[in-house]
């Protein structure tokens, strides 16, 4: 049956029913009444007042409590869900002409009791379902549902009666519904979504300009006695006092949904602002800034979804200002940067007193705003009070926290800042994030960088440059912050990480545009103040070490002497002055310099550093004109004993060699190493103004290859002479250097044939892998002992007169020639020269020195490894100190000797056989059996002891060294008899471990005979004789209990003998 012929019969057989039913009629009666009556009223039209008024009440009378009308009833929520599903369909099948009685001046009090069930509904229900079933009512009622049904489409009149008569009841619905989208998160979005929906259409169907332009003053009628009184008459006065309450919940709203974790919420929060600014932009006055303000801080949402939104509202009131002529388009662009004024005034206050969500949705309406404005920046920009007011927003809310004590305590040593040649960008080291004291949230710090990236690129760039680089000069409390200001200006200038789609109020093309001049001027010219004495040399070191000492006696003018030998004069008046660095302070100034300083320096020269990358970003190929001026400037910093000003510059080197094209930092390097070694030169001999020199020189040296040798030669040649010249002084100054120089030498040039004494390697292999051969044993036997007789030794002697072949490392052509000695390659002529320098250097005061010496002295010997003829001469000469350092001196320096001398024995094994037995195993064997029984009874904290240290090292070099050097069988004794007691479980684990080292060695070297003496220390099982004849074995170690050595002794023999009996798990006696 179609739905307009039967709604007569239809909806008046339900209004008789309803009517006969009792007020009281039971729920489940009421439920199965309720669900005919919705189906009837999805597919029938309500055409008579009388029905429609009659079902509304009796819907409502099943809501609402007998007891307190305008409280809902204490139902069910089935039957409460079924009720305003049943409202619901009746306001959308009823009739226009009769619907718009319901907003009749008699209805009043009805159509209010109706308002408040569903906002009680609304706000205090536990049931989403039914929240959102009461908001839908209250759209559907005021003739806003967005369903997919036909509405009524009411007139222009028809909407304006509408909104008279909620003009009554919009502070309570905007109160409640208010409520409700700022309630409890845990009702859902779909709560919120649809609340903020009732909120905006019902406001602006109050408040629409179009509505208070046309309606005339109304009269009320005397007919409707105390009804009259509820009429609101929408004056200017009253519209002027709603606005103003409205903007109080509109503030309320849009903190609470700004920055909501759904984005539907936030997505409505978009079209409610669109909705508003459409509709009703000249009554809502002072709530239009919030709804701009609210969108603004939509342009930059996480969700492209509103973001796109947001855009295309923004560009709809852009249009319509521009549409309704240009002073109101001029006013539209005078409220944003009027807003922005505004809130860059109260931005460092919201930052202080806020929660990072709070901060976060401030920023971004602050990101918005400029992006609204587009190219129109430049022109706000232009006025002195918005500038100033954006700049020293920026410079309290980038206020680095500087307190922390690990920034300066942090060292930067060889191995933290090397890497591989060929590692191209590859980060090496981590960089740590900056700390900041108003915000924690890595969020806020990207939205602060786009800030200033986004002024950079729609702004002035002569202008911004000018006027942070005033703010940099003028205070160092400004000047952090100021820097990483500049750094994203000239990064967005270049429109480098820059966000432009689609915001703009005018055009989304961008006004004028640096050109790449433009950017080389600006960058030229902030470079140069980054770059000056006062604010590149500044003191990041707390404490005056040993060597800061000695640089700064290096460094004074009366004990200077000049690397070209000339008599140094006193200091022109007209000299540059020296500003203290970290490596050459004075005390007065270290002792002075608080950890506030020192912290706010060494995070002042990381941004400059950041910043001379960020400027190589921007200029691309194009800053390589600037290398010159620049690259030497961040190689000093890249040396610098800082770890975080180190790690700033090798990051900065990274990104300059990407950005000019170059392959790797050793192209870098290479590619500018005429003008850089130039540069070092020069200023090494003028090392009071330039005391960085040798560290510009080491960072080359560890990130180049061996192309550089040839360039840098007569370098280390001054350098060397210095150390003649000055050893007191230049000593802990170039040492460094000259642990660079072998490093890479050692890198460049491994050896081809590292030099093994094959006498000192024993060709037997593992006696579990070859049947003894008792012939070839007595024929060997009965030989000895004719050769111990004298007999057959003319016969050895002529097999011993042939000349041997030629060695690998030989050249066969020379064997023929004159005893010429040739000339060295270059890098084993500096080699043994470096070397010539430690021999003296060994000895220094400093342990420092001596450390670091010590490791220059084992690098020299690995390069020099492969000419004997050369290295046997300078060991025979440095051994006398080398003996000092390993036998009488600071455990630390012990332990790297010890490391040296398995490098020796590695190379020269035969040279120093005899002397290690007479002067070095003594000391070692009698240092490990003092330390033995301390150890065994020491607790957890003796693994922490630098005596513990040394234990480790020197067991775990000295089965190597002895394997090396084909040590008698004294001195195995020796050596096996001061490490057995490593083996009990008593001791440390890494101590019986190292000590298992050094036996696996020995029984490479004797394999009967430590056999045998592990046997006497535990036997695992008695030997039977193969024969009746054979004398039974008898070992020290057979029947013994299990004791502390057993596991080990065990380990070894299983291991090494492949010995498959054990004894029978047994308590430790």
């Amino acid at each position: 049956m179609p739905r307009c012929s039967s709604s007569k019969s239809m909806s008046s057989s339900l209004f008789d029913s309803s009517l006969k039913s009792p007020g009281q009629r039971k729920k489940k009666r009421c439920r199965l009444w309720l669900r005919p009556c919705v189906h009837v009223l999805e597919n029938t039209c309500v055409q008579s007042w009388e029905t429609l008024h009659g079902l509304f009440s009796e819907l409502c009378l099943c809501l609402c409590s007998p007891a307190d009308p305008g409280k809902p009833a204490d139902t069910s929520e089935e039957l409460k869900l079924a009720v305003l599903r049943c409202l619901d369909a009746l306001f959308h099948a009823a009739y226009g002409d009769i619907f718009f009685k319901l907003f009749e001046p008699v209805m009043l009090p009805g159509l209010g009791a109706a308002i408040s069930l569903l906002l009680a509904l609304g706000e205090k229900e536990k049931s989403r379902d039914i929240q959102v079933a009461a908001l839908m009512c209250l759209q559907a009622l005021t003739l806003q549902c967005d369903c997919t049904q036909d509405h009524v489409v009411p007139s222009p009149e028809e909407r304006c009666t509408i909104g008279s008569t909620m003009a009554s009841f919009l502070p309570g619905i905007t109160t409640a519904v208010a409520r409700i989208i700022t309630g409890d998160l845990r009702q859902g979005h779909t709560v919120t979504v649809r609340a903020i929906k009732v909120w905006s259409r019902t406001v602006a169907l109050v408040l629409d300009d179009t509505q208070l332009q046309a309606s005339k003053p109304e009269k009320t009628s005397s007919d409707l006695g105390r009804i009259g009184q509820l009429m609101v008459r929408r004056t200017p006065d009253w519209v002027k006092s709603t606005v103003g309450k409205l903007s109080v919940l509109l503030k309320k709203i849009i903190s609470c949904t700004s920055a909501h974790q759904h984005w539907k919420v936030r997505l409505e929060l978009v079209e409610l602002d669109d909705h508003l600014l459409s509709r009703c932009s000249q009554s809502l006055g002072e709530c239009v800034g919030l709804l701009l303000e609210a969108l603004v801080g939509a342009v930059n949402d996480e969700d492209p979804r509103v973001r796109e939104r947001c855009e295309v509202a923004l560009r709809e009131v852009s249009q319509r200002n521009q549409s309704c002529g240009s002073s109101s388009a001029q006013t539209f662009t005078d409220v944003l940067s009027e807003n922005l004024h505004s809130l860059a005034t109260s931005l460092p206050r919201l930052m202080r007193t806020s929660d990072d969500q709070k901060k976060l949705f401030v920023l971004n309406v602050f990101l918005g705003y400029i992006k609204v404005l587009g190219p129109l920046v430049s022109v706000v920009l232009n006025s002195g009070a918005h500038l100033e007011r954006i700049s020293r927003a920026l410079m309290q809310v980038l206020e680095l926290d500087v307190m922390d004590v690990r920034i300066v305590e942090e060292r930067s040593y060889a191995p933290s800042i090397e890497t591989s040649s060929g590692s191209g960008y590859s980060d090496g080291a981590h960089i740590q994030r900056k700390h900041f004291l108003y915000f924690t949230d890595e969020k806020i710090l990207c939205v602060l960088m786009e800030i200033c990236r986004t002024l950079g690129y729609y702004g002035n760039i002569y202008l911004l440059t000018d006027h942070f680089l005033d703010l940099y000069q003028q205070s160092s409390v400004y000047r952090k912050q100021a820097a990483m200001v500049l750094n994203e200006i000239i990064r967005g200038a270049a429109g480098i990480a820059v966000a432009t789609e689609g915001q703009g109020v005018e055009s989304q093309v961008r006004g004028h545009s640096p050109t790449q001049e433009d950017l080389k001027v600006a960058v030229v010219s902030v470079m140069e103040e980054y770059t000056s004495l006062k604010n590149w040399h500044l003191i990041t070191v707390s404490e005056e070490t040993d060597i800061d000492r000695q640089d700064q006696q290096l460094l004074t003018p009366s004990r200077l002497l000049s690397i070209s030998n000339s008599n140094f004069s006193s200091t022109n008046a007209n000299s540059l002055q020296v500003i203290p660095s970290s490596f050459a302070s004075t005390s007065t100034s270290s002792s002075s310099s608080t950890l506030h300083q020192l912290n706010s320096n060494i995070w002042q020269l990381c941004i400059q550093l950041e910043g001379i990358a960020c400027f190589a970003q921007a200029l691309g190929r194009d800053f390589r004109s600037l290398l010159m001026t620049s690259l030497y400037a961040v190689l000093e910093k890249a040396g610098e004993e800082t770890l975080l000003v180190s790690q700033a510059a090798l990051g900065s080197m990274r990104d300059i060699s990407k950005a000019c094209g170059y392959p790797s930092l050793k192209e870098l390097i290479n590619e500018n190493s005429d003008y850089l070694l130039n540069d070092i030169s020069v200023n090494l001999q003028r090392l009071s103004q330039h005391p960085q020199a040798p560290r510009v020189l080491t960072v080359m040296l560890t990130h180049s290859d061996s192309s550089l040798l040839s360039l840098v030669g007569d370098i280390v040649q001054d350098v060397l002479i210095a150390l003649d010249l000055s050893y007191d002084h230049t000593a802990a100054l170039f040492c460094s250097v000259l642990h660079a120089l072998m490093k890479a030498l050692a890198r460049w040039f491994p050896p081809s044939c590292r030099r093994t004494s094959e006498s000192a390697r024993p060709k037997q292999t593992s006696t579990q892998k070859e049947v003894f051969n008792i012939r070839q044993f007595l024929l060997d036997q009965r030989k000895q002992k004719e050769l111990a007789e004298g007999i057959g030794i003319e016969e050895d002697d002529s097999e011993d007169l042939e000349f041997p072949p030629p060695t690998e490392c030989e050249d066969v052509e020379d064997l023929g020639g004159p005893d010429v000695k040739a000339e060295l390659p270059p890098h084993l002529s500096i080699t043994k020269d470096v070397m010539e320098r430690c021999i003296h250097l060994l000895s220094d005061p400093s342990l420092r020195l001596r450390l670091k010496v010590l490791d220059v002295l084992e690098l020299c010997v690995c390069v020099l490894s492969e000419k004997e003829n050369e290295l046997l001469p300078i060991v025979h000469r440095c051994w006398p100190a080398l003996v000092q350092r390993l036998t009488a001196d600071d455990p630390l320096a012990v332990l790297r000797a010890f490391r040296v001398l398995c490098t020796l024995g590695e190379t020269c094994g035969d040279f120093l056989r005899r002397r290690v037995s007479k002067e070095i195993l003594p000391k070692l064997s009698s240092s490990l059996t003092r330390q033995a029984p301390i150890s065994a009874k020491a607790g957890p904290v003796y693994t922490h002891t630098l005596a513990y240290k040394l234990q480790v090292a020197v067991l775990q070099g000295l089965g190597s060294l002895c394997q090396r050097l084909d040590l008698a069988e004294a001195d195995l004794d020796a050596v096996c008899e001061a490490c057995l007691p490593y083996l009990s479980c008593r001791q440390p684990i890494r101590l019986q471990e190292a000590s298992q080292s050094v036996f696996r060695h020995l029984i490479q070297v004797d394999p009967d005979a430590f056999w045998f003496t592990l046997n006497e220390l535990h036997c695992p099982s008695s030997y039977i004789p193969p024969h009746p004849d054979l004398h039974p074995i008898q070992l020290s170690g057979m029947g013994r209990p299990r004791d502390e050595y057993s596991d080990n002794v065990l380990k070894l023999l299983r291991e090494e003998f492949g010995s498959v009996a054990e004894t029978v798990d047994q308590p430790v006696s």
